[in-house]
């Protein structure tokens, strides 16, 4: 989880200050965003303070037709100590008691001309992105076309050189060696690199490469889904690996199963071409297409041919 203050949103949006410059280091610690409809007219309850309170213009409406004393009023009971800033949505400009009650207890006021929907989904998934759970694994992780795959294996197996490969045949690294993931939402991962191995490869025998100045911008990318974990494993005498693609074998991180394949490496084969077919295939797959069913289905067919 990294930190985000108001500061940090102002910049990304251009949001408008009205008040509270000097409070934009104000930390915000949850990603979800309050619409204080219910808090307004005057039902305190339950208030989570500690959330983005966001003003459309159903609120603001409310606000307005209220007299001087009773905005006043209202707007002290919304500003909290813990209460990150108060938002106006579609442009709407507050009315000056919620200026003065902002300004007596530090929280900065912001304006935003986007609409109260889209506004809230921008700043949910910000700061969902910043402050959501992370986990590390060790892996290299890539873009193979537009699929995230995650090359995992013992050291030595040749993760890295794959990549490089893969990078070589117009695909993009996103992370090598540690990839971070966090789950934006109840079926999506997503990994990115820590900002110390952003855009960088080590290659053994060679060190560290920048793969950006390399092969150019389109050779990486900041952040991908995770789609398919792909584990190279040596082939050793006796190890059996599936040999028809039917079986289903997946891997939990967070709170997401990803489907896993397992690809036995020796010399001679050549693992990035392999990583290719199996992202063309697991499409495929996605798509309704798949070529193990297919193939069971016309060696059952052949079967019952064959007991006639």
């Amino acid at each position: 989880m990294t930190k985000v203050t108001v500061k940090d949103l102002v910049e990304k949006f251009d949001f408008e200050v009205l008040c509270g410059a000097d409070y934009l280091d104000r930390e915000i610690i949850t990603s979800d965003i309050s619409r204080p409809g219910l808090e307004i007219t005057g039902y305190f309850n339950y208030y989570p303070s500690e959330r983005v309170q966001l003003f459309g213009r159903a609120e603001h409406t409310y606000l307005s037709r209220m007299t001087s004393d009773e905005r006043l009023l209202i707007m002290r009971r919304l500003s909290r100590e813990d209460t990150p800033f108060f938002i106006f949505s579609r442009g709407l400009q507050p009315e000056y008691e919620v200026i003065q009650a902002a300004k007596e207890n530090h929280i900065p006021v912001l304006s935003s001309t986007t609409t109260t929907t889209r506004l809230s989904s921008n700043l949910t998934e910000m700061l969902h992105a910043h402050l959501a759970e992370r986990v590390s694994k060790h892996g290299v992780f890539v873009d193979v076309y537009g699929l995230g795959i995650m090359i995992t294996g013992h050291s030595g197996v040749g993760k890295s050189e794959t990549a490089l490969e893969l990078v070589k045949g117009g695909h993009r690294l996103v992370a090598d060696d540690r990839v971070d993931f966090y789950q934006r939402d109840d079926t999506t991962i997503m990994g990115e690199a820590p900002e110390i191995l952003r855009n960088v490869m080590e290659i053994r025998g060679l060190g560290i490469i920048d793969v950006m100045t390399l092969y150019g911008a389109g050779a990486v990318r900041k952040e991908q889904q995770l789609n398919l974990i792909i584990d190279l494993k040596e082939l050793k005498k006796g190890a059996k690996f599936d040999r028809l693609g039917t079986a289903e074998e997946r891997e939990q991180i967070l709170e997401v199963a990803i489907p896993k394949i397992t690809i036995p490496v020796q010399t001679g084969r050549n693992i990035s071409s392999i990583i290719e077919v199996a992202a063309i295939n697991f499409r495929a797959k996605s798509m309704g297409f798949d070529a193990a069913q297919m193939f069971n289905d016309r060696l059952t067919t052949l079967i019952d041919k064959n007991k006639l």
